[in-house]
């Protein structure tokens, strides 16, 4: 009998799952898509190959895995710049458009192409990497301009439409439902992403994701795949998000963030307990940073954000949204669980200090030894939680290079070549650029919050 009655739950589930998917299937975006594809345009572009590229243009595959890049074939001509695509769509009348910092990061020439296949030369306004928008400008007047929809209204599951040029294949439309919102990944804290079902593959990126009614909710910006290509999860900036970020680009032409100075994390069901909280609810401060606004407004280690500005905090992302959406110098008003009792702390928030990753440096172009990896400054909060007043973060290891072959692996901060401190990117590149060849450098560096000393030999 028990068999029975869960096979006959199981029969429901399934039904309902179908008459959902059923649902979901047969909206007719047809008309939506006529109406607004004019707006959305392909976008071109040419990049300059970076050394790495070059070197594994060069040398064979077969040689390449046995030797690494470490042969170059010199008669072999191989070209010095390399294209891409994506997508992007007209926000205003006069020209301007939406699209990815990582579809023109790096470009020396960005085309756009509209449906008409008129083709026309875009200037890069402004692009802000932490959030992964970019700001394009054509000359002209009477572009189609999108409307923009109210993301705080957007529900999980409701459906959505996705237009761009996956695999260079313009105007490809593909629907599906919100599956979440808010979704903040891989430690990211700008942006609250909108998780559809919708299929997003390469090209996709810059496109816009439309409501039922037309309006843009989103700009379609990374897949969460093992592959390379769509596995049922993509993720879009939300509008909102993009929107400001755009108009700061136009008038500043860079974008100037809010800073409390805070480390957070979720609270979980034996944190809950612990603070008495009938639920999991609340963002947690695990550390202050020292002199910052939170410092200054009394806020402690070890606080509950419970409120901000009257709204509740259920998780860190909400509060981490709500400070990106705040202006630097406004006051805030957080209400937060202390010892067991509420409370009110105001605090004025300031200026975030830079702590937009630096862009890639290739150490290749310098005059010293090619290491073989893509570095970045570290950020304030990085440098705060690792108690370190400089540093370089290796984010990628060349396979067979010299850092490869000393042991560095990607995560490992830098902090000094030869007892000679590294700061930034800009000292890592001028000691390097003095190493001589045929001796061992001893490079200190931080893993996993401990320190460690590694030989590095430079080649005769």
């Amino acid at each position: 009998m028990k068999n029975r009655y869960l096979q006959q739950g199981l029969y429901a589930a399934v039904f309902t799952m179908a008459a959902v998917q059923t649902q979901a299937s047969s909206v007719d975006f047809s008309n939506l898509v006529e109406q607004v594809s004019p707006a959305v345009v392909s976008v071109n572009v040419v990049k300059k190959m970076t050394q790495e590229e070059l070197l594994q243009q060069q040398v064979p595959e077969i040689l390449r895995r046995f030797f690494g890049n470490q042969v170059i074939v010199p008669q072999q001509q191989v070209p010095q710049e390399k294209t891409g695509y994506g997508s992007a769509f007209f926000i205003t009348k006069d020209g301007y458009l939406l699209t990815n910092h990582h579809v023109v990061e790096d470009a020396s020439k960005v085309t756009i192409v509209l449906n008409d296949r008129r083709e026309i030369d875009a200037t890069v306004v402004g692009s802000d990497e932490r959030t992964d928008v970019a700001l394009l400008k054509v000359n002209g007047n009477n572009f189609p301009a999108l409307t923009t929809g109210n993301v705080d209204r957007l529900r999980v599951g409701e459906p959505v439409l996705a237009i761009g040029s996956p695999f260079g294949f313009d105007y490809s439309a593909s629907a599906g439902i919100v599956s979440a919102k808010m979704r903040n990944m891989m430690g990211e804290t700008s942006v609250p992403f909108i998780q559809t079902d919708v299929a997003l593959n390469p090209g996709n990126s810059g496109g816009p994701l439309f409501n039922q009614k037309g309006e843009v909710v989103g700009v379609n910006s990374r897949i969460f795949s093992g592959t390379g290509g769509y596995m049922g999860l993509s993720f879009s900036i939300p509008i909102d998000v993009a929107m400001d970020v755009a108009d700061q680009l136009k008038k500043n032409g860079k974008v100037t963030r809010s800073y409390l100075g805070v480390m957070l994390q979720d609270i979980d069901r034996n944190l809950a307990d612990s603070y008495k909280l009938p639920k999991p609810e609340g963002a947690l401060i695990t550390q202050v940073t020292p002199g910052s606004p939170a410092d200054k407004a009394g806020f402690r280690s070890g606080d509950v954000v419970l409120k901000f500005n009257g709204a509740a905090i259920s998780r860190t992302s909400d509060l981490l949204n709500y400070l990106n959406r705040t202006v630097p110098k406004q006051s805030i008003q957080l209400e937060i669980l202390r010892d067991d009792k509420v409370r009110s702390i105001s605090a004025t928030l300031e200026t975030a200090p830079d702590d937009t990753p630096a862009k890639t440096v290739s150490p290749a172009k310098t005059k010293g030894p090619v290491l073989g990896v893509a570095i970045r400054n570290l950020t304030a909060a990085e440098l705060s939680q690792l108690d370190l007043k400089g540093g370089i973060l290796i984010q990628e290891v060349s396979r067979g290079g010299l850092a490869s072959q000393s042991k560095i692996l990607p995560g490992d901060v830098i902090i000094q070549i030869n007892n000679k401190a590294i700061n930034n990117t800009n000292e890592f590149v001028s000691v390097v650029s003095e190493l001589k060849k045929g001796t061992v450098a001893r490079v200190t560096i931080v893993r996993q919050g401990q320190r460690a000393m590694l030989g590095m030999r430079i080649p005769e």
